[in-house]
């Protein structure tokens, strides 16, 4: 009779899935642990060493830069080299960024300005790992299971990055300020060392790739994108939904404030309720595909996160508005999962760096312009209002893409 923690290990990561995604998920979770860990401790840090309004908001945006300036040539170069070598070349390459931020904190050179260099520096090195990382995952699971695969990966994100690390990176900063990263550090280099256990097919080992300008990889991409109508409208709807999505968020607690009357535990309830409904939908995710036609999850998740909008545009009674969140969570991270299998089994393999950087790049500057739009519509209208936008752009959206759905879930076959 088989143990009950070997039925757990079965049915979290099955074999049949195979031995590379065991070693690839468990340095997942090792290395998001890691980075949950800097979601606290670099907060901290920064606002340790200025109370400029300005240098904060940089040192928060300093993030994103390295995907707006290079997230599309990420992907061309995922493309041309061997992903695997990718992954374990730029993480060490923060693990050696943050040994020197480590150094600086501990002889008292730190800076501000040092600071922000670090901080796009690793950002560089997260988004070639990331974009490696993200094409790998479809040439060691098999189509079937991309959408199981892509769940797991995001339960890590959910418990390690977004749930136990913060609380950690929080803890370990009061023993000193350079030991959080110390911990990072040294997360991110057993995630590497976990990463070298995975085995990419014998066809993926890297090919000679034709003699053209870096900048021609990234026209093609764009035009394969282009000419596939299924995946430019997914394309396009991630851009959108993050747009009305990111507006209402980038103010959420101002809205919690204003509307609800929540102080800091509050609102630090109200984004864990979040996460906990994120855990319960991934953990779900296996049944859900299987029980329910994927064009009709896919409308499901779209229309609950436009009715989302507008019960949080009306609602000012806090554990109403947590139970939205839960809600929130729940098919947030199922539309995650899902639209990522969907673009990832529809993509040829040597278009999987490319096509997954312009999806991710999308996602990151429709978040951008919705906080933008947040802010603004928050300040002239009120803290409803970016509620009020989310729910009508997102609404006419999934009217006018709802057809479109049922050849999207299957763009496989186009």
């Amino acid at each position: 009779m088989t143990s009950i923690p070997a039925r757990i290990v079965e049915w979290a990561v099955p074999a049949r899935m195979g031995t590379a995604f065991r070693w690839n998920l468990a340095s997942s979770w090792v290395g998001q642990l890691g980075d949950g860990i800097a979601v606290a401790a670099g907060p901290l840090l920064v606002a340790s060493l200025t109370r400029n309004p300005t240098l904060i908001a940089a040192a928060a945006m300093v993030q994103h830069v390295p995907t707006l300036l290079l997230g599309l040539y990420a992907g061309a170069i995922a493309d041309r080299v061997d992903r695997r070598r990718l992954v374990l070349a730029a993480n060490l390459v923060r693990v050696a960024v943050l040994a020197v931020l480590v150094v600086t904190i501990a002889t008292g050179h730190i800076s501000i300005g040092l600071l922000l260099g670090v901080l796009f520096a690793v950002g560089v090195a997260e988004l070639f790992a990331d974009t490696g990382w993200r094409a790998v995952l479809p040439m060691i699971v098999p189509k079937a299971d991309l959408g199981i695969g892509n769940a797991r990966q995001m339960s890590g994100f959910l418990v390690a990055n977004q749930m136990v690390g913060p609380a950690v990176g929080a803890s370990l900063f009061a023993l000193g300020q350079a030991v959080p990263f110390g911990v990072q550090g040294a997360a991110l280099l057993l995630a590497a060392v976990l990463f070298t256990k995975v085995r990419l097919p014998a066809s993926a080992a890297g090919g000679e790739k034709p003699a053209q300008h870096v900048g021609r990889d990234i026209a093609d991409g764009l035009r394969w994108i282009w000419h596939h109508a299924s995946i430019r409208t997914l394309t396009l709807v991630i851009f959108i939904f993050n747009i009305t999505w990111g507006a209402p968020f980038g103010v959420l607690v101002y809205w919690a404030q204003e509307r609800l009357g929540l102080g800091s535990v509050g609102f630090g309830l109200l984004t864990t309720a979040s996460a906990v409904g994120g855990i319960v939908s991934v953990l779900l995710y296996d049944r859900l595909e299987r029980v329910v036609p994927l064009a009709r999850l896919m409308r499901i998740c779209l229309s609950l996160e436009v009715v989302t909008h507008l019960a949080l545009a009306l609602t000012t009674i806090p554990w109403v508005a947590m139970a939205i969140m839960v809600v929130f969570g729940g098919y947030a991270f199922v539309w995650g999962s899902l639209s990522s299998a969907v673009r990832q089994r529809a993509t040829p393999d040597e278009y999987q760096g490319r096509v997954g950087s312009v999806y991710w790049l999308g996602l990151i500057v429709g978040l951008l312009v919705g906080q933008f739009l947040g802010g603004q519509i928050a300040s002239h209208f009120g803290a409803a209002a970016p509620f009020w936008f989310a729910f009508a752009g997102s609404g006419v959206t999934l009217v006018l893409v709802w057809r479109q759905l049922a050849h999207i879930a299957h763009a496989d076959a186009d």
